[in-house]
């Protein structure tokens, strides 16, 4: 299929002589192989593949990536293991008795199709041409085994050109795309955060990889070098996955189903060595991939330098790459956000002095006597709250709106900007183009599809699913989800009822300080619960979510993820905004006045607190945001370290004996955890997007609070995929997905709950208006917000007081609150017009993709029109000919010439 050579590399392979060892489970000499034979009755042996010359000696360093002869390179490592035969045997009488007999056949039956099955997919291997090489950890209980695989260059060459993997055809100077860099070295001013990172990958005009064209790629007279790691382990992985270890009929196809259905533990590519490096002396030119990438970006050191995106995606590949150029451009871009919500609250603290409506709280003494806050409480004074109201102010004075507009502006630049980034990355690693192939169906849908269907596509049968039965469960899905987000609500009025019961305990105390601050107690109390009960939902969701989207059957990996994120997005923005969205938005609008309060299950609703309902829901906003970005730091740093040291722990268990021996690079990689991906990453920082634009009105500080977590989160990141995690299989990407269209949908609701939160949450407009209609300096404004309680609220034994409304003495709305009201609307319209038309006139400015890269664009397209041309001279000649030959009237033999080349 590849090549005649192939037959000599599988001979290398195969040496069918006789077994000596009886009671070992195969054999490590090199260039042996041992046939299927039976451990028990009815429990298959997996044979033992060999790469190697006979008498071979092994590779002097234990952590080399290569077979024992020390040349070949090893692309993948396949594990398993199997429970040993001696030790069966020992517990074989117990374990009947603990299991009937039906169990213990069962186990031992699933023993048996997994060893078929391994063994099946191991001779399908072969036929593919990969090399194979065994290795094995035995102990008393169990035995470990990895097999080796490697790619001959027949085999590469032939799935390059298959898998249209990009080859060099100049080299060009790695371009500097920090323009950060490029501005300071403009100003002429030091960049402390530039470094320089060792084996910088070489830049390249490249094109579709073609055989025929073989010549006119760079470096392809080295085979060893001339395929990257990485295109390697694509290129394996793609074998593995398309290689049956079944009946095809049955979909029996591919590694992933294997490792799902628990006949291999766990297949990875290996990591280039340790991270680690013994001695500070070392020259960085020395170091491999993974130390280079761990000592410039992995390190806490490195919390302030550029990120070495070329260094990831050379060693990761181009979407783990992507993400974490995603979250660093974030990051820089956070930045100026910080700055400017950081002076917009020292403003606002600079300027508390000049709030005359605090200043007239704290200085009327006893003048304003308010109603009591509960059924069994008594009158208090507003001079009480004299601390919160100047506390309100810097959470709602007019800088606050300012800042509300540039956050909404700051948000589509950054998302305008990040295209042209992502555009400058994607041509830059060669997937500006990349198109999903047509995708193989999930190992999990592979296995629970109730029939076989021909795929129109590429007309080979099949799993398949009726369309109707799947659209029938993604609605009962979407009922799972509606009763979920119910539940969602329910807790948020446990908490206000939480919330009221709290306030009230408050009430009754004696202490002045306890009842004039029970609401700030109970909110911060509340908000702590409230936390608690976010997360725990949570996981329970996510974890139902998952089985939801499995059970609704989609085919291909893509369509599940997309489903699955669509439904853990839509809970968690429930679940994490449903709070602050009440207390921006319900909270204290349904009170009523004395004498006809509103009530929720006999309790009076809510009110706003003291200082207003801006202060709550600024600290709503900081317990959730930061309370949950500290529970996450801790987890992401305390769990891959604990599951690490599980699996090291079980791993060493096994190996017994052997624990003094230094361990081979497979054994090291396989004690590693596996990479969970991107989901949850891309997730934590779409919520902290969505906390720092739609409530940014109310909490200016959350860009610093998210700048401050993303510089942790970044380094938390880089050391699980350097230390901790095993090494993924790279995979390409030209974009974050769909996660860039969540971005923009919270941007865009950003501007419209912003423009709610200031004209009915704030107090800005009505002091704006008062201001205009009465007094500039707003002098009499307290006085003005509070209103009389009715005669009859006085005729029931209650004494007379004040409370903070917009009402006459009967209880009825007055013409201020009207005008109030249409200026609230209007400004609304205004700032929602005026704020979009910005953000389309950015859109419009800022082109997608920038001048110098579409120039860029059209030398790669020419140069690889050029290397893929045929010979044209012959094309002349064959031209000129058919010329010739319709002039001399000779019409047969040019139709017989074309009908040649038809053929």
């Amino acid at each position: 299929m590849y090549s005649e050579g192939f037959g000599t590399d599988r001979d290398l392979l195969l040496d069918l002589g006789p077994v000596d060892q009886p009671d070992c489970y195969g054999s490590i000499e090199n260039g042996s192989f041992m046939g299927t034979r039976y451990l028990d009755e009815d429990v298959d042996e997996d044979p033992i593949y060999i790469h190697g010359e006979r008498g071979g000696t092994r590779a002097s360093d234990p952590h080399c990536n290569f077979f024992r002869d020390g040349r070949t390179k090893i692309d993948f490592v396949l594990v398993w293991e199997v429970r040993n035969h001696s030790r069966r045997k020992r517990s074989a009488r117990s374990r009947y008795q603990e299991l009937g007999k039906e169990e213990q056949k069962s186990a031992d039956s699933k023993e048996t199709k997994h060893s078929r099955w391994r063994d099946k997919f191991v001779r399908n291997l072969q036929n593919t041409g990969l090399l194979l090489e065994k290795e094995e950890t035995v102990s008393d209980r169990k035995t470990i085994h990895y097999l080796k695989l490697s790619a001959p260059w027949d085999v590469l060459v032939y799935y390059a050109e298959e898998l249209c993997l990009r080859a060099p055809l100049q080299a060009q100077p790695n371009p500097d795309l920090n323009s950060s860099d490029q501005f300071l070295k403009n100003l002429w001013i030091p960049n402390i955060m530039s470094q320089s990172v060792p084996k910088k990958p070489v830049d390249y005009y490249t094109c579709a990889f073609r055989k025929s064209k073989m010549a006119k790629f760079l470096g392809c007279e080295d085979h060893d070098t001339y395929f990257t790691n990485t295109q390697r382990h694509r290129i394996v992985y793609e074998i593995l996955a398309r290689t049956a270890y079944g009946k095809r009929k049955r979909a029996e196809i591919g590694i992933d189903r294997l490792l799902n259905e628990g006949a291999y533990s766990a297949a990875f590519p290996l990591h280039e060595g340790p991270f680690e490096i013994s001695t500070f002396e070392v020259d960085p030119e020395q170091l491999n991939s993974r130390q280079v990438i761990f000592q410039y970006w992995g390190r806490w050191s490195k919390w302030y330098k550029y990120q070495p995106l070329d260094h990831i995606r050379e060693y990761f590949g181009e979407k783990i790459a992507i993400y974490f150029a995603w979250l660093g451009f974030y990051t820089a871009w956070l930045l100026p956000a910080a700055v400017m919500g950081t002076f917009v609250f020292i403003s606002g603290i600079i300027s508390m002095g000049t709030n005359t409506p605090a200043e007239e709280i704290c200085s009327s003494g006893g003048s304003y006597h308010m109603c009591p806050l509960c059924e069994a409480c008594s009158t208090w004074n507003i001079s009480d709250i004299c601390s919160m109201a100047k506390l309100g102010y810097l959470f709602d004075h007019p800088g606050t709106v300012f800042f509300s507009v540039f956050m909404s502006l700051w948000a589509v630049t950054f998302l305008e900007y990040w295209k042209r980034k992502n555009a400058t990355l994607a041509h830059h690693w060669d997937c500006m183009d990349f198109q999903e192939e047509e995708e193989r169906p999930r190992p999990e849908f592979a296995a629970m599809a109730p029939t076989m269907e021909q795929n129109p596509v590429t007309g080979v049968k099949e799993p398949y699913f009726p369309e109707k039965a799947r659209l029938s469960r993604m609605l009962t899905g979407s009922m799972v989800i509606v009763v979920m987000l119910c539940v969602v609500m329910i807790f948020l009025v446990t908490v206000i009822m939480y919330r009221g019961i709290v306030s009230m305990m408050m009430y009754h105390t004696e202490s002045i300080v306890l009842r004039t601050q029970a609401g700030n107690i109970a909110n911060i109390s509340s908000s702590m619960v409230n936390l608690a009960l976010i997360l725990l939902m949570g996981q329970v969701y996510t974890a139902l979510a998952e089985q939801l989207t499995k059970w609704e059957m989609h085919r291909t990996q893509t369509q599940y993820e997309d489903a699955f994120t669509f439904k853990v997005f839509v809970f968690q923005f429930v679940n994490f905004y449903s709070s602050p969205f009440y207390v921006a938005f319900f909270k204290g609008r349904f009170v009523g006045y004395p004498g006809h309060y509103g009530k929720l299950f006999g309790m009076r609703n809510e009110d706003c607190g003291p200082g207003g309902c801006l202060i709550e829901l600024a600290e709503q906003l900081f317990i959730i945001m930061v309370g949950k970005q500290i529970i996450n730091n801790i987890q992401e740093f305390v769990v891959p370290k604990v599951k690490a040291w599980l699996q090291k722990r079980q791993i060493r268990a096994v190996r017994g004996s052997r624990i003094s021996q230094e361990p081979k690079r497979w054994e090291e990689d396989y004690e590693l955890i596996e990479c969970e991906g991107l989901f949850e990453e891309y997730l934590e920082m779409v919520l902290q997007f969505g906390f720092i634009t739609i409530f940014v009105a109310a909490f200016p500080l959350a860009p610093l609070f998210a700048l401050l977590n993303n510089w942790v989160e970044i380094r938390l990141d880089a050391q699980k995929f350097v230390c901790e995690y095993r090494r993924p299989v790279a995979e390409r990407a030209q974009d974050i997905g769909v996660w860039f269209n969540i971005l923009e949908a919270l941007s865009h609701l950003s501007v419209i709950v912003n423009a709610f939160l200031i004209a009915f949450t704030s107090d800005f407009l009505p002091r704006l208006l008062y201001q205009y209609k009465f007094d500039s300096n707003l002098h009499g404004y307290v006085n003005f917000t509070l209103a009389h309680a009715p005669p009859s609220y006085m005729d029931g034994n209650h004494t007379q007081c004040r409370y903070k409304s917009f009402r006459d003495d009967s209880g009825n709305y007055t013409l201020f609150y009207w005008e109030l009201l249409a200026v609230r609307l209007g400004f609304i319209i205004a700032f929602e017009h005026v704020v979009f038309l910005i953000l389309r006139a950015i859109d419009w400015i800022v082109p997608d993709v920038p001048e110098s890269l579409a120039l860029k664009i059209k030398r790669e397209r020419y140069l690889a029109k050029q290397a893929l041309a045929d010979n044209q001279d012959a094309v002349l000649r064959q031209a000129t000919f058919l010329q010739a030959a319709c002039a001399s009237g000779a019409d047969q033999e040019v139709e017989e010439m074309e009908l040649e080349e038809d053929i």
